[in-house]
C-alpha cells in the first residue's frame, strides 16, 4: 500500500554532478518530466512502467530503465505491488568522460535504449548506492564508473547530429527562452504568440514537437528544475516556491514530488547532511 513507499535521493560528496536514489513506490506516478542528467535505474522488485519517445516501457527485477537528459518521460507501477529501485543520476560531464576514457564514441554519448536487461548491472547500481550510503567514495566512484562503461559499452551511442531548425521549432525555442527570462511570472499563450509573431495554436504545436509537452507542463518542470538549485544552495522550500513562480510551498511540494520523487524539504534535508557531513535518513 502507499504506506509502504519511501524514498531517499541525496548526494555523496566524493561524487559530485551525481544523483542518488533508493525508492520503493507503490501508488507513485511520475509526471511528464525531464532530467538534466542521464538516468541509469536498477529495477530489484516488482516493475516500473513509463511513457518513453511515445511508447509504453516495462523494467523488471534485472532490468534497467536508461533514460538521455532532456528527454521526457513518466513513470508509475507497472504490476499491483509497485516497484522498488535503485538509481543513479550521473552528469553530462561524467558520462562524457567515462566515454572518452573507454569506448569508441565520438561526440555527446547516449543510450540507445530505454530497457535493458542486464542483473549484473543492476547489482553494480545497488553496490554504488550501499558504498555511498556507507561513506565509501572509493567504491561508490569505482562502481559508478564500471557500471557506466558497461552500458555503454553495450547500449551507447552518439547524439543524432542536429539538423537546421524549422521556422516552428525557432519560434518554440525562442519561446522557451522567454518563459525562462519569465519563470515567476509567465505570459499567457497568445501573449507569447503574439510575441513572435504566430499564432497561439501554431506555437502550442511546435513547441510540443521540440520538447515533447506543451509550454505549461515545460514551464512547471522548469520550475521545479530551478526550485532544485535554490534548494541545493540552501534556501527554504517556501522561499523557493515563491521565487520560481509556484503560488505557495503546498504547489511547491505536490509538482517537486510527482517529479523528482521526494518533498522538497527532505531533499533539502539531505542537501545540508552532505554540505556538513553528517548522515543523512534512510
Amino acid at each position: 500500500m502507499a504506506g509502504e513507499e519511501r524514498a531517499r535521493h541525496w548526494r555523496h560528496p566524493g561524487l559530485p554532478d551525481v544523483d542518488l536514489l533508493r525508492a520503493r513506490y507503490v501508488r507513485k506516478t511520475f509526471v511528464r518530466h525531464t532530467h538534466e542528467s542521464f538516468v541509469i535505474a536498477g529495477i530489484t522488485k516488482g516493475v516500473e512502467a513509463f511513457q518513453h519517445h511515445g511508447t509504453v516501457e516495462r523494467a523488471g527485477p534485472g532490468a534497467l530503465a536508461l533514460v538521455n537528459p532532456d528527454v521526457v518521460h513518466t513513470g508509475y507501477a507497472g504490476v499491483p505491488e509497485g516497484w522498488a529501485y535503485s538509481v543513479i543520476y550521473p552528469g553530462v560531464d561524467v558520462v562524457a568522460d567515462v566515454a572518452a576514457e573507454t569506448t569508441v564514441i565520438r561526440g555527446t554519448p547516449r543510450f540507445a535504449t530505454a530497457v535493458a536487461e542486464d542483473p549484473e548491472a543492476v547489482r553494480l547500481v545497488t553496490e554504488v548506492l550501499r558504498a555511498a550510503e556507507a561513506h565509501n567514495a572509493l567504491a561508490a566512484d569505482t562502481m559508478m564508473r564500471l557500471v557506466i562503461a558497461r552500458l555503454l559499452r553495450d547500449h551507447g551511442g552518439t547524439m543524432a547530429a542536429r539538423t537546421p531548425l524549422t521556422a516552428g521549432a525557432r519560434n518554440a525555442q525562442r519561446a522557451r527562452e522567454l518563459l525562462e527570462d519569465r519563470l515567476a511570472d509567465p505570459p499567457p499563450l497568445a501573449e507569447l504568440a503574439a510575441a513572435l509573431d504566430t499564432s497561439p495554436f501554431s506555437l502550442l504545436r511546435a513547441f510540443r514537437d521540440l520538447y515533447g509537452m506543451p509550454p505549461h507542463a515545460w514551464l512547471t518542470d522548469a520550475r521545479v528544475r530551478r526550485a532544485r538549485r535554490l534548494l541545493d544552495a540552501g534556501t527554504a522550500p517556501a522561499a523557493a516556491a515563491v521565487a520560481v513562480g509556484f503560488t505557495d510551498q503546498p504547489h511547491l511540494n505536490r509538482h517537486f514530488t510527482r517529479i523528482v520523487g521526494v518533498p522538497p524539504g527532505a531533499y533539502r534535508r539531505e542537501r545540508n547532511n552532505v554540505q556538513d557531513g553528517s548522515q543523512g535518513a534512510a
